[in-house]
């Protein structure tokens, strides 16, 4: 038996550049690891057997919907292993919520079951197996600070985000089909040319924590034009301290860079005043399992 966690993440730019021809989005972005994670133990299962079992009723509800038990599928029909698995899926990362917490369950469990079967599978069979299961996957083979391109499938490490520390605050708000409903209601304008995710990975290569100026998100207007009373939400940040609040992904999670934690928990603790719910996380670097 062994145990793994799958970090979340935020994104510290994401740009979306315009529609593919196959109906996808290209994308720049750079995503950043943080300490916040789910926790998966895998062990062996009868031979042929994969067993999915979790502590999110949601998930449970149909363990053959959920990416884990996607992801490894694919590795046992590709492969034609006739091992089995017995995978337990500890959620901490809000489903829905911006943060990937799905997609870093997907690659920990294509990595955790490429040992568990001695598969000895290259960094590119993983990297395809991982672009079938959804555009951030591939990210989370590795984690840490990396710039993202393409549908999500290229991936360039950076240099490591300065420490510091990230008020993290993901409201109970929610919007059926989230994702596609996003890119759907996206104006022309919104499209952007990557230039300014560029910006960034320039901040971030010079040292330091990266300004304030150059974190951008291009879904931020269309998620608060869907996400009900998300704006009212971010005043109470801003009033509280938080001046340069930032949605992660598609939203509905935000976050506050600070450049130390202390700063940061002292946001937190103005915000437990005002009854908003958060946490303070940190970056985490690349994963190597």
């Amino acid at each position: 038996m062994e145990t793994y966690d799958a970090y979340a993440k935020i994104n510290l730019s994401l740009e979306i550049l315009g529609r593919r021809p196959d109906g996808y989005h290209n994308i720049a972005s750079v995503m950043q690891t943080i300490s916040l994670a789910d926790t998966l133990t895998v062990e062996p299962a009868p031979a042929g057997e994969l067993l999915v079992e979790t502590d999110t009723p949601e998930l449970a509800a149909h363990p053959q919907g959920n990416l884990v038990w996607r992801a490894a599928r694919i590795l046992q029909q590709a492969r034609k292993v006739d091992q089995g698995a017995r995978i337990t899926l500890t959620k901490r990362i809000p489903l829905a919520g911006g943060l990937g917490g799905g997609s870093s369950d997907a690659a920990v469990t294509l990595r955790a079951l490429d040992q568990l079967w001695g598969l000895g599978l290259r960094e590119s069979e993983l990297l395809n197996a991982a672009s079938l299961l959804g555009a951030d996957v591939p990210f989370f083979l590795h984690g840490g600070t990396a710039l993202v391109e393409g549908r999500g499938e290229q991936v360039t490490p950076l240099r490591p985000l300065a420490p510091c520390g990230i008020v993290l605050i993901t409201p109970p708000l929610a919007v059926p089909d989230k994702t596609r409903t996003l890119y759907a209601s996206l104006r022309s304008y919104e499209h952007t040319n990557g230039l300014l995710t560029q910006h960034l990975v320039d901040a971030i290569a010079a040292g330091g924590l990266p300004p304030p100026a150059v974190l951008y998100n291009g879904f931020e207007d269309a998620a608060f034009r869907l996400f009900a009373e998300l704006d009212i939400l971010q005043q109470t940040v801003i009033d509280a301290g938080g001046e340069f609040v930032r949605l992660s992904g598609s939203g509905p999670s935000m976050y506050v860079l600070y450049p130390t934690v202390e700063e940061a928990a002292a946001l937190q603790a103005r915000l437990a005043e005002a009854d908003v719910p958060a946490q303070v996380v940190t970056p985490v670097s690349p994963i190597v399992l």
